[in-house]
């Protein structure tokens, strides 16, 4: 017999839009188009530096934060842009991983 997951925990139940807003220097978190988190960055030249990382504790747990970060590392690539992640949360993400040595002051 095989188990049905329609409408339990396994389902998603919202779409998260993660957007990097050029103009407002951040990543950003949507759920139907309300914002849930951010990652604030400062960028002088070619460094970007993160200084803020949060989202909503209502939609903590779900890997929001990382997938802000994440939205700022490919932001910074495509510019050829280097990251000091001051911002604690980035820096533990960040700091020591070869996947990121690229993009790390």
């Amino acid at each position: 017999m095989q188990k049905s997951f329609e409408g339990s925990e396994y389902e998603p139940k919202e779409q998260i839009n993660i957007v990097f807003e050029e103009d407002s220097d951040r990543s950003a978190a949507y759920i139907d188009g309300k914002q849930v988190g951010e990652c604030d960055v400062s960028i002088s030249g070619d460094v970007w530096t993160i200084t803020h990382t949060g989202v909503r504790p209502e939609f903590s747990g779900r890997g929001i934060a990382k997938m802000l970060v994440m939205k700022v590392i490919t932001s910074a690539r495509a510019k050829n842009a280097r990251i000091v992640p001051l911002c604690s949360y980035a820096d533990k993400l960040m700091s020591g991983k070869e996947e990121f040595s690229d993009v790390l002051v």
